[in-house]
């Protein structure tokens, strides 16, 4: 089991790591063709999600296409809006606005699933809420796309979710991760036509550095959930935000003020009280959160 979570441990700093590569393109790309690349890379991963007994045409495969489709649909809604988050946000502060994930995911648990919430988790909703408000503090200070895309990032990664929790028991892995991959690349390559560029060499090795991080990340992260239970491998997740503050302070000279520090406190207390609620009731979820949002997939899969 502890091998399990210190495979956690690198898999959540691969992902963290993959999201500074994105810091250091600074906007140079476009964040359409940053995502192709990034999800294109990702499709490495592919083959370790691969059980002896599926065929490679399971990747395009579904018991419910509406939602297969769909969650290509949320999954490049969530890359798309991390890549700006980290684009134009400190990694912390966005981090920070994307850990909101589990508040979105227990929203929209009440909304489609209609999930019986009790009152702690709803407290732990206004929670995240609360610290959102004391990052953003409107009127107080400029907002940004970045803003909007960390929140967006979020959400996309929440109904990714509730998708995976309708058909995580009858969808082979391999069709759940494909998905997440396949509407980035065809709609990010799509979109980023018109304002595409050439990368130069620094550029590609940021490129290579964000999706084969990614890659491998989401590769750990599967070994880690055959070697210890969901519960322990999904705690560490929240250590990416000591990744982003150390980033943050000695390579990209982010500045965290104490109100931000509060707020980011108040929406790390939300997630993880939310995710030890939903485990105590034995909610299913993958509970990575990650800037290709390719892992959700992996986590309860590889246990079953």
């Amino acid at each position: 089991m502890l091998y399990g979570i210190f495979l956690a441990f690198a898999s959540y700093a691969a992902f963290a790591i993959s999201d500074a590569c994105v810091k250091f393109i600074d906007g140079t790309l476009s964040p359409y063709e940053t995502a192709f690349f990034g999800a294109v890379l990702g499709l490495l991963a592919i083959p370790f999600t691969k059980k002896r007994d599926d065929a490679w045409s399971d990747m395009f495969r579904s018991s419910n296409m509406k939602l297969w489709l769909l969650r290509t649909v949320t999954a490049t809604m969530g890359v798309i809006g991390s890549v700006v988050a980290f684009t134009h946000l400190s990694m912390a502060e966005a981090f920070a606005l994307i850990f909101l994930l589990p508040t979105f995911v227990t929203i929209l648990s009440v909304l489609f699933l209609k999930e019986q919430v009790g009152w702690r988790r709803w407290s732990a909703v206004a929670i995240g809420f609360l610290g959102v408000l004391i990052v953003l503090r409107p009127g107080f200070r400029e907002l940004s796309i970045g803003h909007l895309g960390a929140l967006g990032g979020g959400f996309g990664g929440a109904m990714s979710i509730i998708i995976f929790r309708v058909m995580g028991k009858h969808e082979k892995r391999i069709s759940l991760y494909t998905a997440g991959l396949i509407g980035p690349i065809i709609i990010c390559g799509l979109l980023m036509i018109p304002s595409y560029q050439a990368p130069d060499l620094l550029q590609w090795t940021y490129l290579a550095g964000y999706g084969l991080l990614a890659a491998l990340a989401n590769i750990l992260l599967m070994l880690a959930a055959q070697r210890a239970p969901a519960s322990a491998i999904a705690t560490p997740q929240y250590s990416q935000m000591l990744w982003a503050i150390l980033f943050g302070y000695f390579i990209f000279n982010d500045h965290i003020d104490l109100p931000m520090l509060i707020g980011i406190v108040l929406i790390t207390v939300s997630g993880l009280f939310t995710f030890i609620r939903e485990r105590e009731r034995g909610v299913e979820g993958p509970p990575a959160v990650t800037s290709l949002e390719a892992a959700p997939a992996l986590i309860e899969d590889a246990q079953s």
